[in-house]
């Protein structure tokens, strides 16, 4: 006696209510298991059959309603009164199944236009330049010109890839398709896999006279050079898009793009926090306990800025609009200079005289600090 067909939905593992998309999420996950080219046991075979006729069946509408209605009837075409009868060779058509076979293993039924596909236009590769600038040349802007290689249609063929007056031949492999069809048969049917034809590599023709500057490959490695503008207020990573200065595209594509990556070198005396430019100075005890006048560099060249009288080593003295222009607004940051109150270590015998008199005058009393110590100030302050 023959075996009892197991439940369509028991199969698939799923409620007889299932929707479509839990049908065939669950076809998906149970064809991956059991197909026969990944699991090499022995009833593989047979129940990779099985999940593909249940899915055939319940993915669409009109055979799941017959089989809701008379069971396997509807399938072996014993229903009541003639209803039914789609059994027989279930890889004729087989709908979405040829798209999952196509998506799990590489395979599916004839499509057509995978060698148009290959020549569709498509844009070319985008190119990387690093530069390197000065801080100064990031702050404000400058303008360079740099070589850059990159592939052109060489001039000689005009892209053709063969010797001026010659043309390329209809590649005989694969008749000018780009593409070379070999008939797979399984339990399913018959699944055609397409390939990349090897002999043209997919161009569809071959070339029996190359050209003598390209030797067949169509274009050329050129190096030519490009001016860059680098506008104010740039910092290292900062990217400069020349469009369609990359390499060109196929199959009539557009070319890619250039990006310029900068890399800022360090300054002698500046830090950079945001737009703000950062330095220090010193000063030593006498000029931060009765103020001064001091020359410090800037960006524009020599500032004069005043000391309080008793400032501390940390005191943060700004300059205003003397910082890096804004990249994408009007204005500039500020300069922040940075006060170090430098204490004398060789002092002459006058000198630590006059430092002793002062000492019996300010006393020896020692004031714990509750606020942020010095350390932390600083971090603060170049923290960007």
């Amino acid at each position: 006696m023959a075996s009892r067909k197991r439940d369509y939905y028991e199969v698939l593992g799923v409620a007889k209510g299932a929707g479509t998309d839990d049908i065939k999420k669950a076809y998906r996950k149970l064809a991956r298991q059991y197909h026969p080219d990944v699991n090499k046991a022995s009833d593989a075979e047979a129940k990779f059959k099985e999940l593909s006729e249940a899915y055939e069946v319940l993915s669409d509408d009109n055979k799941r309603a017959a089989y809701d209605r008379f069971g396997h009837a509807a399938v072996d075409g014993s229903a009541p009164g003639g209803a039914g009868g789609f059994s027989g060779d279930f890889t004729a058509g087989f709908g979405g199944l040829g798209d999952i076979f196509e998506e799990f293993f590489g395979f599916g039924g004839q499509r057509g236009g995978a060698s148009a596909s290959r020549r569709t236009p498509r844009r070319g590769a985008d190119l990387r330049f690093d530069m390197t600038i000065t801080f100064d040349e990031a702050a404000f802007g400058l303008e360079r010109e740099i070589d850059v290689a990159r592939y052109e249609t060489c001039p000689r063929c005009s892209g053709k890839g063969a010797e001026p007056g010659t043309t390329p031949n209809r590649c005989g492999t694969c008749n000018g398709t780009g593409e070379v069809r070999r008939v797979q048969q399984s339990i399913l049917g018959s699944f055609v896999n397409v390939t990349t034809c090897p002999t043209c590599r997919g161009e569809g023709e071959t070339i029996s006279m190359p050209c003598s500057q390209c030797r067949g490959n169509k274009k050329i490695r050129v190096t030519r050079r490009l001016n860059v503008k680098v506008p104010p207020g740039v910092d290292t990573g900062t990217q400069i898009r020349l469009a369609s200065e990359g390499e060109l595209g196929e199959f009539g594509g557009p070319p890619g793009n250039l990006y310029v990556v900068l890399n800022v070198t360090p300054h002698k005396f500046f830090r950079r926090r945001e737009d703000d430019v950062v330095m220090e100075v010193q000063v030593n005890v006498a000029q931060a306990a009765l103020g001064d006048e001091i020359v410090v560099p800037t960006l524009d060249g020599d500032e004069k800025i005043s000391i309080p009288g008793g400032t501390q080593t940390g005191r943060v003295i700004s300059i205003k609009g003397k910082g890096i222009p804004h990249l994408r607004r009007q204005g500039r940051g500020d300069q922040l200079v940075v006060v170090q109150v430098a204490v004398p270590t060789n002092l002459t015998a006058d000198q630590r005289k006059l430092f002793g008199e002062l000492a019996k005058t300010l006393g020896r009393e020692v004031i714990p600090q509750s606020e942020k110590g010095f350390i932390d100030k600083l971090k603060d302050l170049f923290t960007v």
